[in-house]
């Protein structure tokens, strides 16, 4: 494409606009070491408060994010090389140097990579619910206990944890289990800086007629670590039946990523 096009994806522009090659940057962290953590400010040549974005699909928010916030590094991940190959070539068509991408599932990139209050924001849009109440589908849920707590030791004090879905159910287990960690409240209106979405997965959704459910975690300062060991291993597993109307977009996510 040349440079000044702007691409849209489902007739909105997706954020920023292409820039002559000469001032394309590489934003891919193309290998992880085998050991972490991270080092944000060799990651990114400067120091300054990071944001991640999990399961960041083709990189919507992290593009518009560093846009409006160039003096924020932004990492982003997803565990699907595909769509960290579309999100990797429009960060770097837009010149943003303070982007980096990796393909990574969530658990282990918190688990392993990121240190303890290392990050300013952590951003999650609609992780997959699954369609299972039991077995193997429901053990695949990303938000459990387990990984809430590593939000929570991942942020900074005052941190905040941001969080979207279009699915009822998952939203009801959210509410439940979020105010053990975080200040949680949760947003009824679209996001001021994207009010037509924030992913695509939001702009399909809202397209379908589905509720989108949002809130903003801040992280609970007094939590100590023992306290938020035990909230991992006592507090329920996300354990519920998938509403048909996101299963079916799930469906489609697969067959159109």
């Amino acid at each position: 494409m040349q440079a000044g096009t702007i691409e849209y994806e489902f007739g909105i522009p997706i954020p920023g606009v292409i820039l002559p090659e000469v001032q394309w940057v590489r934003t891919a962290l193309k290998r992880l070491p085998e050991r972490g953590p991270l080092e944000w400010s060799a990651i990114f040549g400067r120091t300054a408060p990071v944001v991640l974005d999990l399961g960041c699909g083709n990189g919507r928010y992290t593009l518009l994010s560093a846009l409006a916030r160039p003096d924020l590094n932004h990492c982003a991940i997803d565990v699907l090389p595909l769509v960290i190959r579309y999100a990797t070539r429009r960060a770097n068509q837009r010149g943003l140097s303070n982007v980096r991408f990796a393909v990574k599932d969530a658990e282990t990139f918190l688990s392993v990579y990121v240190s303890e209050a290392s990050v300013a924001e952590v951003h999650l849009y609609h992780p997959q619910p699954y369609s299972g109440a039991s077995g193997r589908q429901a053990r695949r849920r990303m938000v459990t206990p387990s990984f809430l707590a590593d939000v929570h030791r991942v942020l900074e004090p005052w941190g905040r944890f941001y969080l979207q879905t279009d699915n009822p159910e998952y939203w009801g287990y959210m509410t439940e289990v979020l105010p053990h960690f975080f200040q949680f409240e949760p947003r009824e209106e679209p996001w001021p800086d994207a009010p037509e979405g924030r992913t695509r997965r939001e702009i399909v959704a809202r397209a379908r007629g589905l509720r989108i459910f949002r809130g903003v975690g801040q992280r609970r300062q007094d939590l100590t670590a023992e306290q938020r060991r035990t909230l991992a291993e006592t507090l329920p597993q996300p354990r519920f039946r998938l509403h048909r109307s996101s299963h079916d977009l799930d469906h489609w996510e697969r067959l159109h990523p």
